[in-house]
């Protein structure tokens, strides 16, 4: 398996730059740069091809907004001919406390609508998530506000650190596969 599908889920539009919905985005950002990508409009995405250790990477940034991202995950994975384990998404989770990561196999749209959008289009949840704890630290009623927010000045640190974890782990998702990933960053805690 040489070829693999990235995608970072995440809202276009500078308004959610850099917000907590959008760390997909900014994994996938973080490792198009690292290994000397560039993105380009491309047909329901940003999309930039990645060339490291004898592998292809096409990473996209669906352009379909969050709700619709299913239509560009099955657009790129049909085009490229890309097998669903060798997908990796990565996402916001509200479910996580910002300190850890969890990476796994299948499993269920917990309530994430970019999710849910790929599991309808794909008739699946068969394949690989990356889900980026964000917490839910936030007053009832304000989920919104929290999760198109953006992160505070304390948690940035420890954002940083988790962007760079993300990044090692689809360089090694690629290398060492699924389950000896999930192994080295599930049970991590980021202070």
């Amino acid at each position: 398996m040489n070829q693999f599908l990235i995608v970072g889920l995440g809202n276009i539009g500078a308004e959610y730059h850099h917000t907590r919905h959008n760390i997909g985005f900014d994994v996938v950002s973080a490792f198009v740069l690292k290994h000397g990508g560039l993105f380009q409009t491309g047909r329901l995405a940003e999309v930039a091809e990645v060339k490291w250790k004898g592998r292809q990477f096409t990473c996209i940034k669906p352009t379909t907004y969050m709700n619709l991202s299913g239509k560009a995950f099955k657009y790129w994975l049909d085009k490229e001919k890309i097998t669903l384990d060798a997908t990796l998404t990565i996402v916001d989770d509200l479910a996580l406390p910002l300190s850890r990561l969890r990476l796994r196999g299948s499993g269920s749209d917990a309530g994430h609508n970019g999710l849910r959008d790929i599991q309808l289009t794909l008739g699946t949840d068969q394949y690989p998530k990356l889900r980026f704890g964000i917490g839910n630290d936030f007053p009832r009623g304000r989920q919104v506000e929290f999760v198109l927010g953006r992160w505070d000045s304390v948690e940035i640190p420890i954002v940083e650190q988790k962007i760079a974890k993300c990044v090692e782990a689809i360089e090694q998702f690629a290398t060492v596969g699924l389950e000896k990933t999930m192994n080295l960053l599930n049970n991590l805690a980021f202070k």
